[in-house]
């Protein structure tokens, strides 16, 4: 693993990753556990992979943790999710603050459980002077109602003629985003072999370099971030750009 990391060109390490952390109920089912084992085995994988991350650069992570969808799932998985998201980030916060890691969060916070929501807020609070690497965790997340929100809230600066039409651009629209603080995706992984996107971050991928792999997100350690880093680095990223033009600007 280690020689792994030394083959990461240090020059050119996405600033900002995201993941779609799938798989743990099937990974739980060929254990022939109940899903809940999945999730909580995949705590393990989320606290490999922040190290890993900031081991190497990356200076943003954003894991999908749970989406809009996800509260149509079973009451009794919902709940000891929710239970588990307390529980986990109570046990992070001493690794946060060790590893100089500020924690962030996106999505429809307020339909959290009151507990969890506490929780949150008061680990955020604690490392928002942290500054080795930016963690968010998507919660009650989804990027469609996201961006129904973004219209609705520029809408109302029209009405109010706090914003001319002619003056809303990328810029604008990105200020309105719950990522307003954070850069462009660069390269997004998702884990369990399925290859969509999921409502996850629609806007913000735009450019982003996708990464699919058959990894059951419990078993996903460094060496599979390290592999996918320097698949990453294989790539050419030209934004609508021709090859030459990128090799000019890199001269």
């Amino acid at each position: 693993m280690e020689n792994l990391k030394i083959e990461i060109a240090k020059n050119n390490i996405p600033n900002h990753v995201a993941i779609i952390m799938d798989g743990n109920g099937r990974w739980a089912k060929l254990k022939g556990k109940p899903r809940i084992f999945g999730h909580k085995n995949g705590v393990t994988s989320v606290r490999e992979i922040i190290e890993g991350c900031a081991e190497v650069g990356v200076n943003f992570l954003t894991l999908y943790a749970f989406s809009t969808e996800n509260w149509n799932r079973p009451k009794l998985e919902v709940k000891t999710l929710m239970a588990l998201l307390v529980s986990s980030l109570k046990k992070e916060l001493k690794t946060l603050q060790k590893n100089n890691i500020k924690l962030n969060t996106i999505g429809n916070i307020e339909n959290l459980p009151g507990k969890a929501q506490k929780e949150l807020f008061e680990v955020v609070e604690k490392t928002k002077n942290n500054t080795t690497l930016t963690l968010t965790l998507a919660l009650s997340y989804g990027s469609r109602e996201e961006i129904v929100n973004v219209i609705k809230n520029i809408s109302k600066n029209v009405v109010n003629n706090q914003l001319r039409i002619e003056e809303i651009d990328e810029k604008i629209i990105n200020n309105h985003l719950y990522t307003f603080s954070l850069p462009d995706v660069d390269f997004m992984i998702r884990t369990s072999g399925e290859k969509r996107i999921s409502n996850f971050l629609l806007w913000q991928i735009a450019y982003a370099e996708l990464f699919f792999t058959d990894t059951l997100w419990p078993d996903f350690r460094k060496e599979n971030l390290f592999k996918a880093l320097l698949e990453y680095q294989k790539r050419e990223r030209r934004f609508g750009k021709t090859s030459e033009q990128i090799e000019e600007i890199n001269e």
